[in-house]
């Protein structure tokens, strides 16, 4: 996803357009975002004789952190802190992303691997065996057990007739990707790893918070 032009965790945005109530066409959808995401670019900060790839990494490098990092640490606060703990994030302390910011590149990916120049910079820290394998991503989720009860509970509440969701949510849309296990929607949700369930889960979540803060929709 490096050169793919717009944000690269969301790639699914005509799509996700067609799900809304009053959908946007495509096209007018990734405008839109397309207006934030080359607002961010214009932030990021190049150095002089600075190769396509340095430029290009040095751009998704300004988006993670103005965006998806941004994203990932409000979720990690708000899920420790609901449980009385506080989590520290060490590789997000400024001094270190201040320094990695004008690494190249191709420092980062030492030994073509993700990573790569923190794994060395841990050698003889950490057994070679953890140092250097395969990164592991967070679970994705896919227990078929998991992606039926939010399938049913989704169901029932569409069913049930007191249902914010439709408010912003093309209901038939959303019953064909009920009817279909999601075969209707061919994408990401959003990042690597947010397929259906996790779709699903979140329209749930957009229920809940309508209804807890009584949202009101104008227009």
């Amino acid at each position: 996803m490096i050169n793919y032009d717009g944000f690269p965790w969301a790639t699914s945005v005509p799509e996700r357009a067609e799900l809304m109530k009053d959908p946007l066409s495509g096209e007018e959808a990734e405008a839109f975002v397309r207006k934030t995401y080359d607002r961010c670019l214009e932030d990021t900060d190049y150095l002089d004789g600075e190769s396509a790839e340095d430029r290009r990494m040095r751009e998704m490098f300004t988006l993670n952190l103005e965006y998806f990092m941004a994203t990932l640490l409000d979720r990690k606060d708000r899920m420790s802190m609901a449980h009385g703990l506080e989590v520290r994030v060490p590789f997000c302390d400024y001094r270190l992303v201040e320094y990695a910011y004008n690494i190249p590149s191709a420092f980062k990916n030492y030994r073509d691997r993700e990573k790569g120049l923190v794994r060395y910079a841990m050698t003889g820290v950490l057994p070679e065996d953890v140092l250097w394998r395969k990164k592991s991503p967070y679970p994705k989720t896919h227990n078929p057990n998991y992606m039926r009860l939010l399938s049913e509970k989704l169901t029932k509440l569409l069913d049930g007739g007191d249902c914010r969701l439709t408010e912003l949510v093309n209901e038939k849309k959303l019953r064909e990707m009920l009817e279909t296990d999601g075969a209707s929607f061919k994408k990401n949700w959003y990042g690597q790893l947010m397929t259906v369930p996790q779709i699903y889960a979140y329209f749930l979540q957009v229920e809940y918070w309508m209804k807890k803060y009584d949202v009101e929709i104008n227009g």
